[in-house]
């Protein structure tokens, strides 16, 4: 009887939750699209991390960085259809230079193809009136939560 009653208590406190869900109601169905704006900034950060990265030699993060970065701007040419497409190919160019470099570990021009990476961004941000959006070199090391170093592998 007991048993009843706790399962009774368990279909109407949990009845209301479940015909929310089934209705869609209480959630959106489609997926929230990212304010370009948000992609931009994780860019950004990403630009840094990868500076950072690649002047501790630290080439598999500085890998990773630019992995992300490049999956950013896919992201941003996907979701916002009204970025020119020159504008998306204009940064291959510079990505797969840097691409090579952090491959090759060559420290060596890593500030050059770091440098035509920045470049292409601030001729896109002027492409698309968002000239005020200015990218450089970053000087100081903002992260005090991360090591930049390489570390020894186990």
């Amino acid at each position: 009887m007991k048993l009843r009653i706790l399962i009774g208590i368990l279909l109407v406190c949990t009845w209301p939750l479940l015909a929310i869900a089934q209705s869609g109601r209480g959630g959106s169905a489609e997926p929230s699209v990212p304010r370009l704006g948000d992609i931009m900034n994780a860019a950004q950060l990403r630009h840094m991390k990868l500076w950072f990265a690649g002047k501790a030699r630290n080439w598999d993060l500085a890998a990773n960085e630019l992995r992300l970065i490049s999956a950013s701007l896919e992201d941003a040419a996907t979701l916002y259809t009204g970025i020119p497409v020159t504008n998306v190919t204009t940064m291959s160019a510079p990505i797969q230079s840097l691409s090579a470099v952090v491959e090759a570990k060559d420290s060596g021009r890593f500030a050059r193809a770091f440098g035509e990476l920045t470049s292409g961004c601030n001729t896109c941000h002027q492409s698309m009136g968002r000239g005020f959006v200015v990218m450089r070199l970053p000087t100081e090391q903002p992260f005090s939560n991360q090591v930049f170093q390489p570390q020894a592998k186990p």
